[in-house]
């Protein structure tokens, strides 16, 4: 059986690249997933998404791993910041798809009106030659002149609906050109591995709910409030950036801990030796943060904003009914 699983047929080549080079290194190493986590301290999920192409491993994880496996760290991040552009494209075409599909059903909804039946039909006749025919004549009755026809009345929201199609016709334009001129920009530049071709916000899995500091380190996406209810390892706050400061064991095996990224200004609860439905949950300053054991033995709740990591409690309840808490006994 293949240790690997196939690459999704949808990545971009870039990333396909990068993720098999990940493969690569892990495979000369001649280490398991589980020691590559122990050794980077991104869990052993994490590393499985990164490794099947469904997550962009963060930058500290990259640097993490190339350090464990003994590689250059500036080749393999020049890769990682490539293929973070590749990514950042097919974020933004995803983005324009579904805001092009939206816009499409507003204007079905919306309906375009039929003409007016009548209102502009011509009332001139004409014979045989094409030109108009000779007007009869009638004897009008003695009387009073009858008052001129009213012109017909236009209903007044006829034209409601065909100027808010215009106006979306008009947004889906603006967009499409945005588009073509930041696709256009960062294929440019696709030789160069500056700051100016990365994307603010990260993963498409997780973005900040405010932009990063720019004094935030490499890799960091996100800092206090704005990391609050994200990912701690796509927002780059794991690894270098984050350490145990309390700890718990949970029934016969497990271990709960709170770690905490002063970087970030964030906590976040982990569980370790644990499985399928046990819970891990993270509280500070009545806020809390919950997770589920998958198929592994390690699970991680996004984060909580706190000063510092005591402000945070984490707590595991096994499947089995033994729960702990950090800080307690």
């Amino acid at each position: 059986m293949p240790r690997w699983k196939a690459l999704p047929d949808e990545l971009d080549p870039q990333i396909r690249e990068f993720a098999s080079q990940l493969r690569r290194l892990i495979d000369r190493s001649g280490l398991s997933i589980a020691a590559v986590a122990d050794r980077t301290g991104y869990s052993k999920t994490s590393w499985e998404r990164y490794l099947n192409g469904r997550l962009l491993a963060p930058r500290g994880a990259v640097v993490a791993l190339a350090e464990v496996t003994g590689t250059d760290t500036g080749h393999l991040t020049t890769m990682w910041e490539l293929a973070e552009r590749a990514w950042s494209r097919s974020e933004l075409r995803r983005d324009l798809t579904m805001e092009a599909l939206r816009i499409s059903q507003a204007r079905a909804a919306l309906g375009e009106p039929g003409p007016t039946a009548g209102a502009n039909a011509s009332t001139e006749t004409r014979d045989g030659s094409g030109g108009p025919a000779p007007a009869r004549r009638t004897t009008a009755p003695a009387g009073p002149a009858p008052p001129a026809p009213q012109p017909p009345r236009q209903p007044s929201g006829t034209s409601r609906p065909r100027r808010a199609a215009l106006i979306l016709t008009g947004v889906l334009g603006v967009l499409l050109v945005i588009a073509a001129a930041v696709l256009l920009t960062d294929l440019g530049g696709g030789g160069t591995t500056g700051d100016d071709g990365k994307k603010a916000g990260g993963t498409p899995t997780a973005t900040p709910s405010a932009p990063p500091s720019s004094t935030l380190p490499a890799g960091v996406k996100c800092a206090g409030a704005g990391c609050a209810g994200q990912d701690p390892e796509a927002m780059g706050c794991g690894g270098a950036f984050a350490t145990t400061v309390a700890r718990a064991r949970v029934g016969t095996a497990g271990q709960v801990e709170v770690r905490y990224s002063r970087t970030c200004g964030a906590a976040w609860a982990r569980i370790t030796g644990a499985g399928p439905g046990d819970t891990v949950r993270v509280t500070a300053a009545g806020t809390s943060q919950n997770a589920v054991v998958d198929t592994d033995a390690d699970a991680y709740t996004p984060m909580v904003a706190v000063a510092k990591g005591t402000d945070a409690t984490a707590c595991a309840t096994l499947r089995s009914g033994a729960k702990g808490c950090t800080g307690e006994g």
